[in-house]
């Protein structure tokens, strides 16, 4: 099963014995405990639910359910997972970063970083107005909107507002780095999101 979770620590570079410099992120990859099983019979379709890092101030709610994998679980994320063909894992497994190997093709998901309200310029690679007689230094304005007919604007029209914190996903990234000991994954490349930010990893089977 090649999926867990994780946060992001940062970005560096490895050196190959070739000599090839290598950019990779560094994600703290687990330990994972299975929370909960799901399967057809009773759920309508395969998943597992994993739990990673230690939250606080978990509701009622929460808190018994993942009860039921162990005491003293904790989780701070709880993501699912779904499979065609269910896993051998039991409820309070730990998953860890032994399920991958170097080489491996992954996808991660994370929130990428918030840039708060944004201009067309910054937002959608616009291009600045003619700097010229009459402008008034009004470069960056977004111009026309409308059209001749039907007088409206449409949806999806691109305009300033709001940048970035949206759900990203990069696929076919590859393991570059594995620590054992430590839970660490290197991905070549760069992931979404800040440091310190969730992510999900799936591997392909």
């Amino acid at each position: 099963m090649k999926v867990i979770l994780g946060t992001k620590v940062g970005m560096t570079q490895i050196i190959g014995e070739d000599g090839v410099v290598t950019p990779v992120t560094i994600v703290q990859a687990g330990p994972a405990t299975v929370t909960q099983i799901k399967t057809v019979e009773t759920d309508g379709y395969n998943a597992v639910q994993l739990g990673f890092g230690k939250g606080k101030n978990l509701s009622k709610s929460v808190s018994g359910h993942v009860k039921k994998a162990g005491e003293n679980i904790n989780p701070k994320v709880l993501k699912e997972f779904r499979f065609d063909t269910l896993p051998e894992v039991k409820l309070g497994d730990t998953v860890t970063v032994e399920s991958f190997e170097l080489g491996d093709k992954v996808a991660v998901t994370g929130i990428s970083k918030g840039k708060g309200f944004a201009g067309t310029v910054k937002r959608w690679n616009f291009q600045e107005s003619r700097n010229t007689h009459g402008f008034k230094g009004d470069i960056r304005k977004v111009g026309s909107i409308g059209s001749m007919y039907p007088q409206k604007v449409f949806k999806g029209k691109r305009m300033p507002g709001r940048m970035g914190h949206d759900q990203v996903t990069v696929k076919n990234l590859v393991v570059a780095y594995i620590d054992k000991e430590n839970n660490l994954l290197g991905l070549k490349g760069a992931v979404p999101g800040p440091k310190q930010g969730n992510l999900t990893i799936e591997g392909k089977e």
